[in-house]
């Protein structure tokens, strides 16, 4: 039976999970502790991001000092079917994939929400710097971290209605110093434990490597053409390259040569001068609009292409009920198809697709 106090944390061994728990306990809800398992290699799970022993032995402890539940779900089978998976079929169709979107959507709020409201809770809660409000029609809307420097709606762009219904993000109006210092304050022993960059199944270890050794079939050479067609060299996979890239391309050129762009079909790479790099158009497709249903057209926003990315301004303009149309009102040099565009009006994050 579902308790309208009853909340599940997924828990990381990280400050910004356990300072959630305490919070969410002070305001009275009881709280349930959860940490997922998730896929790494075998013989080096100690180089996972998200739940090495240690991280797993750090939020038990802190579950135990706040004298609450802890359990572990093995997530493993699911993790590598849907977030691996896609991680490599990503890269074999040439695009540059995104595994925290679909971990959030699929793995964060798909199969732990799943078991959250199976144990009787009535919301998820996690560690992300985001938060939420009700709009005057009702509608979950999800806004930028008061902490601009640690926001992270980016990744929870992809989220719909009926899961950010079930959503609490209690550090979202929190600066990272405050969340730090509310660990101090009850004793928590995460208060300075350093913060996690790297995608949590590569550790800080370099991709290609992971693909070389998962999938080397998927790293083929093919031929290296400027913009005019002609053929300056060999590349050695296009997965090994990324939209911007200028080291390791081994042509000599008088000036620096850049990656533009990446031709699946023909396993060719295009490459350029910086004056050829930039563009002011996009289209993204899978678009997920948060309140549940597109904005009327012709809409201007603000338009971010990377996590880390500059936003800047444009128009979306819709293609058909999934896709969108983007003119941006400056060229950008880092358009990459597999990641998102995430669409913002002020604070307030409207949602977003992936790149095409």
């Amino acid at each position: 039976m579902t308790s309208p106090s009853r909340v599940v944390v997924a828990m990381s061994g990280g400050v910004d999970s356990s300072v959630a728990a305490a919070l969410l306990q002070q305001q009275g809800y009881e709280v349930i502790g959860v940490m997922l398992r998730l896929w790494s290699e075998k013989d080096r799970e100690a180089f996972n991001r998200c739940c090495t022993p240690e991280a797993m032995n750090i939020a038990r402890r802190v579950c135990d000092l706040l004298g609450i539940p802890f359990y572990v779900l093995d997530a493993r089978q699911a993790f590598y079917d849907v977030v691996v998976q896609c991680f490599f079929n990503g890269y074999t169709q040439g695009i540059t994939p995104n595994p925290c979107l679909l971990c959030n959507q699929s793995i964060r709020w798909g199969f732990l929400l799943e078991r959250a409201l199976a144990m009787g809770a009535a919301y998820l809660a996690t560690g992300h710097y985001a938060h939420l409000r009700l709009s005057p029609e009702g509608n979950v809307q999800l806004l930028r971290s008061v902490d601009r420097e640690k926001d992270q709606s980016y990744v929870l762009s992809m989220l719909n209605q009926e899961q950010l219904s079930r959503t609490l993000l209690p550090i979202g109006k929190y600066k990272k110093p405050e969340v730090r210092q509310l660990a101090h304050d009850v004793h928590l022993p995460v208060a300075e434990r350093k913060d996690s960059q790297d995608l949590c199944f590569l550790g800080e270890e370099d991709y290609r490597a992971f693909l070389l050794r998962h999938h080397p079939n998927s790293v083929k050479p093919g031929p290296i053409i400027n913009t005019q067609g002609e053929i300056l060299g060999e590349h050695r996979g296009l997965a090994l390259y990324t939209i911007g890239q200028r080291k390791g391309l081994r042509i000599p050129a008088r000036h620096p040569l850049y990656v533009l762009e990446k031709l699946p079909a023909s396993n060719t790479l295009v490459v350029g001068g910086s004056h050829e790099m930039g563009r002011d158009e996009l289209t993204a497709g899978a678009v997920n609009w948060i309140a549940g249903t597109p904005p009327d057209p012709p809409l201007r926003a603000s338009i971010k292409i990377r996590y880390r990315a500059t936003e800047v301004s444009g128009t979306i303009t819709p293609v058909d009920s999934q896709r969108v149309q983007v003119h941006l009102d400056e060229p950008l040099r880092d358009i990459t198809p597999g990641q998102a565009a995430v669409f913002y009006n002020e604070e307030l994050c409207l949602g977003g697709g992936l790149i095409e």
